[in-house]
């Protein structure tokens, strides 16, 4: 994909680029972990329950659950 900021001296479109920039870099992380749906919970490189948002209840039994594959 190509991307083009038109007009790169004033102040609004140094802002662009640098949102575009951060754009791209972000899309790119979620991309790394073949995420398709966000929000994504990723521990220890291992990704959670894509595109649901999780109650602090499941967010601690995958920890728990994590910790426990860590152990043994």
């Amino acid at each position: 994909m190509k991307i083009e900021i038109l007009g790169m001296g004033c102040p609004k479109c140094k802002k662009t680029t640098q949102n575009a920039q951060m754009a791209v870099e972000e899309l790119d992380k979620i991309t790394e972990y073949g995420v398709m749906m966000t929000p994504a919970l990723v521990m220890d490189g291992e990704v959670y329950s894509p595109g649901k948002v999780l109650s602090v209840e499941e967010i601690k039994n995958a920890i728990k659950l994590l910790k426990s594959k860590n152990q043994k």
